[in-house]
């Protein structure tokens, strides 16, 4: 039975590792090699979705043809350029640090990430998570990613813990949407390019650089030992 330990739920990219502008490049390029183009500060303000619902919105934004075919084809190209692009993605400043300190505390944590595993391992890896040893929920394994609450409520499942007391740790007004629609308590991170207030009025009760700055402030948020 869930029980009512403060647990952390953590988004990936933005939050525990520094990749959003990766993302943001990697999916441009799947749009060029599909003939599409759009401004990069639209793509941006996108990420966090899932993918679907991603190019399904800024496909809208563009006199093309919404088909199976193409989203099919816009996730494959997406995943390509950005597994190019990964030897530049590093973890944030104080995410292992982060981790290591929940772990040590004997406070759950999990990571719950609108990506598809064949992206999120790279992040993964970069961070020394181990899927097989680390609650790790992934767009595969749910109906539907962020801003619904499915890959929360999924990860709070995984930990065996109550949602209502989850500590939900995000970068963008999506995780935080998402958070709200859990039952959790959102915490905003600025490291993936949104603002302190957007993030506040989506929801987030706190508002941090950055997992170290997080860290730094664990206790305003329940993660004192």
């Amino acid at each position: 039975m869930p029980h009512n330990t403060v647990s952390f739920l953590f988004d990936l990219d933005g939050t525990l590792v520094d990749s959003v502008y990766q993302h943001v490049l990697a999916w441009q390029q799947a749009l060029h090699a599909a003939g599409i183009e759009l401004s990069v500060w639209r793509i941006h303000r996108r990420i966090g979705m899932s993918g679907g619902l991603f190019t399904e919105m800024l496909l809208r934004e563009v006199s093309v043809a919404i088909t199976p075919e193409l989203l099919e084809t816009l996730q494959r190209h997406h995943a390509e350029a950005y597994a190019r692009l990964v030897p530049w993605v590093r973890p944030l400043p104080g995410a292992k640090e982060l981790l290591a300190y929940l772990s040590e505390a004997g406070l759950p944590w999990a990571v719950a990430t609108s990506g598809r595993m064949n992206s999120a391992q790279f992040n993964l890896q970069a961070l020394g998570i181990d899927p097989a040893r680390v609650a790790v929920i992934t767009r595969d394994d749910v109906a539907h990613a962020k801003p619904d609450p499915d890959l929360f409520l999924a990860a709070a499942a995984r930990l065996g813990t109550d949602i209502h007391s989850a500590v939900i740790v995000g970068d963008s007004i999506w995780d935080m949407l998402a958070a709200r629609r859990a039952h959790g308590l959102g915490v905003g991170l600025l490291s993936g390019g949104y603002g302190q207030e957007e993030l506040a009025r989506s929801g987030a009760i706190r508002v941090y650089d950055d997992p170290a700055d997080l860290l730094r402030h664990i206790d305003e948020v329940g993660g004192r030992i």
